[in-house]
């Protein structure tokens, strides 16, 4: 699809959806000025922006637009389930350290996505531990159904071609596969286990040859790779490997050994990695994501707790996977239920809630994570919550 059809297959989508322009002006400039930062990616029948928004063209974007925009719903609009904890990797920062208790069955997973769609998400991100793990995944991408965009991050372990094939047929509309490094030392020794490396490689052919599927990476970046300014080297191999696009995020102080201000990225850094994705988003060569751009304080700011929720493999309901407290476990209490008492305490801000508030944790940890409701919201009691991101000055006002 060249560059000019791109764009008038945008807006010919977009026009598909008059009633946003209810939103009013304000609102619509600021969408139209974001949209504009990235460039239309053709996966199938699917025209898609960036990964963490659904395909513009499909009915989980109408969605986002008559019940969030127009209908401006109190409940979530994304959400990540992990449908297993099992995983063969043993990454310093993985976020799921300390989770334990009883894995949700299927049958309890696919009643939380019912659930989470009729409170409003339209955006639903499969995780784990490693979810091809899960023998029933690809009878819980189909439960979401068409109305909401499913996203599946994977380390690529296990991964067959006809599960990827599976997987595309009963609904999923991207995959992210776990990439850190362009070099493979550097990459297994991150991830804690030798082979990751080339599984990975192995896993974006795989999915590659799945017509119809986005395909991106998924990259924690480290804080050695942002001070040496090696993020531009990393996306030119990311641009040879024929991936569509990178999803970053930098290593967030979810887990003790991350509690350290100096392994925490600054604000500088994180302009530094906004510029980085609008100057390699206009020239067009691979699109970048980066999880600091979408909820930095020029656009829609930290979500968590707010519009976004997650729920982990055992049932227990967190403001995001990177902030490791609980409100409740989904076995115990009805999840809507868990997530307006949760949403009270978070009102959306302009920055990124866990690099702002880990300081806490040490002061809350009574030995395992995540810490329960009572301590949750102890510690939410020390927060100074700062001001609405731009979108949202916008939206409210």
């Amino acid at each position: 699809m060249q560059p000019l059809r791109k764009n008038l297959a945008l807006w010919n989508a977009l026009a598909r959806n008059p009633q946003v322009l209810r939103a009013g002006p304000r609102v619509n400039r600021f969408l139209i000025r974001y949209l504009q930062k990235f460039r239309v990616t053709e996966a199938g029948h699917h025209l898609i922006l960036h990964s963490h928004l659904p395909p513009v063209n499909s009915p989980a974007y109408r969605r986002f637009i008559n019940e969030h925009l127009l209908g401006r719903t109190d409940g979530p609009s994304h959400a990540q389930i992990g449908v297993t904890n099992a995983c063969p990797q043993r990454c310093a920062y993985c976020y799921n350290k300390g989770r334990d208790g009883q894995v949700m069955e299927t049958a309890t997973i696919k009643e939380v996505i019912r659930e989470l769609k009729a409170r409003g998400v339209f955006w639903l991100g499969l995780t784990g531990g490693e979810p091809l793990l899960n023998k029933d995944l690809v009878s819980i991408v189909e439960s979401a159904g068409d109305d909401c965009a499913v996203k599946l991050f994977t380390t690529g372990s296990t991964l067959t071609p006809s599960l990827a094939s599976a997987l595309k047929e009963a609904g999923l509309f991207s995959v992210s596969v776990s990439l850190d490094h362009w070099r493979e030392d550097e990459h297994d020794a991150a991830r804690g286990i030798k082979g990751a490396f080339r599984e990975a490689l192995r896993a974006i052919d795989i999915f590659r040859q799945v017509e119809g599927l986005h395909v991106s990476v998924s990259a924690v970046l480290s804080k050695g790779m942002i001070v040496r300014d090696e993020v531009e080297e990393f996306l030119s191999f990311l641009t040879a490997l024929g991936v569509q696009e990178a999803w970053l995020s930098e290593a967030k102080p979810s887990v003790q050994a991350f509690w350290n201000g100096e392994m925490v990225i600054t604000e500088e850094e994180r302009r530094k990695l906004v510029a980085l994705q609008d100057r390699t988003n206009r020239e067009g060569r691979i699109t970048v994501n980066y999880l600091g751009h979408f909820e930095g304080r020029e656009h829609f700011g930290c979500n968590a707790g707010h519009k976004m929720v997650y729920v982990d493999a055992f049932g227990e309901v967190s403001p995001c996977v990177f902030v490791p407290l609980t409100f409740g476990n989904v076995r115990e209490r009805p999840i809507g239920e868990i997530i307006m008492a949760m949403r009270r305490f978070f009102p959306s801000e302009e920055s990124c809630f866990i690099n702002r508030n880990y300081h806490l944790l040490p002061i809350h940890n009574r030995g395992r994570f995540p810490l329960g409701r009572e301590e949750s919201e102890k510690l939410l009691g020390d927060v100074q919550f700062g001001p609405l991101a731009t979108f949202f000055k916008i939206f409210y006002y």
